[in-house]
C-alpha cells in the first residue's frame, strides 16, 4: 500500500468489511452515509465531472453542505438527440451562463469543459455546424478543457470528430476529458489513448474517464490522468474504489460522481471520501484524490484560482441572471428542509 493512504487511527467498522450483506442494503447504505458523514467535516471536495443541468437545487444545497466548493460540468448528451444547431448553442451557452450563476448561488464555484460528445458525433451533416461553433465557446470564462469527448460504440464517425477536437484542444491550449465506453471499454481505452498520443497530447494534460480495474493500470504507466466515475449499480463502487487507491497510490487519480438525468448520485464524491477515511485511506491521498488532482489537471487551462472558492463563496441570493434569479415571488433565499409546513 502506498505511503499516502494508511491510516491506523481511522475507524474501520467491521460492518463495512468485504462479503457483509449488509455493505450492499440500501437502507444501509443510507444509515451509513447519515451517520458517519462527520469523517469527512471541514473537507473541502472538487467533483470533476457532474452534470448539473439535471440535477436539482436540493442536490446543490446537499452538495455544499457536504464539502462540494467546486465542481466541472462536462457538456454532454443530453438523453435524446439533438436535431439542431441551436439546440447546441442554446445548451453550451447554459453551461457558461445560468448553470454558472445558479451554481455560484449555492456557493459552488462553476467550471465546465465543452465539446461535440461521441454519440452525437455520428449525426455527421450536424456534427459539422456543431465544430463550426465550439471555437466560439471554449474561449469562454470558466471553460477548463475540451470535453467529454472520446467514443461511444466505436465508430468511424466518432473518431474523426475525437481527432478533431483533439486539434481544437491542442490550438486553445486546453486539457482533454475523455469518455471511455460503456461496451468493450478496454479496447476504447487503448484506442483513446493511442490516438490522443498520436496527435502529440502530453498525456498529462488528458483526463481518461470511466475507468475501472481493467484500464487503470495502462492508463497510469501511460502518465494520464485516470478518473473514476461512483455510479450506482454500474461503472465503478466506491468500495471498488477503495481498493483502486490502495493498489495504486493517489498519484494523478480522481473521482467524480457524473450525476445526470438517469439513477445517480450528486453525492458520491464525498461518500467515498467517507468510505476511504473508514478503511484507513490517509487524509492526505483523500485529499489528492477527491480534491487537489482534479485542479491540478484542469487548472492547466489557466482557468482556476482556488482563492476563488477555497474559503467559500460569498452568496448574494437576490442576484439576478438575465433578469431572472434562483428566487421566486417574495421567496426568501434559505428554506428550512426539517419543517413539514413550506412557507
Amino acid at each position: 500500500m502506498c505511503q499516502h493512504c494508511k491510516d491506523s487511527s481511522a475507524p474501520n467498522p467491521s460492518h463495512f468489511e468485504e462479503g457483509d450483506g449488509l455493505a450492499n442494503s440500501p437502507a444501509h447504505v443510507e444509515m451509513a452515509w447519515s451517520e458517519y458523514n462527520e469523517l469527512i467535516q471541514g473537507m473541502r471536495f472538487f467533483d470533476p465531472h457532474i452534470h448539473m443541468v439535471s440535477r436539482t437545487t436540493d442536490d446543490y444545497q446537499a452538495m455544499r453542505k457536504a464539502g462540494i466548493v467546486a465542481l466541472i460540468e462536462p457538456s454532454f448528451w443530453v438523453g435524446q438527440p439533438r436535431t439542431g444547431l441551436s439546440s447546441f448553442k442554446d445548451y453550451y451557452s447554459s453551461l457558461v451562463g445560468w448553470e454558472r450563476f445558479r451554481s455560484s448561488q449555492f456557493g459552488i464555484k462553476h467550471y465546465c469543459t465543452m465539446g461535440l460528445n461521441s454519440r452525437e458525433a455520428n449525426n455527421e451533416p450536424l456534427a459539422e455546424q456543431v465544430m463550426e461553433i465550439l471555437p466560439l465557446y471554449i474561449y469562454k470564462e470558466g471553460v477548463v478543457g475540451i470535453g467529454e469527448i472520446g467514443f461511444d460504440d466505436q465508430t468511424a464517425a466518432e473518431e474523426k470528430y475525437y481527432r478533431l477536437q483533439l486539434e481544437l484542444a491542442k490550438e486553445a491550449k486546453l486539457p482533454v476529458q475523455i469518455h471511455t465506453p460503456h461496451r468493450d471499454k478496454k479496447r476504447g481505452t487503448e484506442r483513446s489513448m493511442a490516438i490522443a498520443l498520436e496527435h502529440g497530447l502530453d498525456p498529462s494534460w488528458v483526463i481518461i474517464d470511466h475507468n475501472n480495474e481493467e484500464t487503470v493500470k495502462n492508463v497510469l504507466d501511460q502518465g494520464f490522468y485516470a478518473a473514476f466515475t461512483i455510479y450506482p449499480f454500474t461503472k465503478m463502487g466506491n468500495e471498488r474504489m477503495v481498493k483502486v487507491v490502495e493498489q495504486y497510490g493517489p498519484e494523478r487519480i480522481m473521482v467524480n460522481s457524473a450525476a445526470d438525468w438517469g439513477i445517480s448520485d450528486p453525492l458520491a464524491l464525498p461518500k467515498t471520501a467517507a468510505l476511504m477515511k473508514m478503511r484507513g485511506i490517509s487524509d492526505e491521498a483523500i485529499r489528492l484524490v477527491t480534491y487537489q488532482n482534479a485542479i491540478d489537471a484542469f487548472g492547466k487551462s489557466g482557468q482556476i484560482d482556488v482563492s476563488d472558492f477555497e474559503s467559500g463563496l460569498s452568496v448574494e441570493k437576490t442576484e439576478k441572471f438575465h433578469g431572472n434569479s434562483i428566487l421566486r415571488g417574495g421567496q426568501q433565499p434559505d428554506v428550512s428542509k426539517d419543517s413539514l409546513v413550506i412557507q
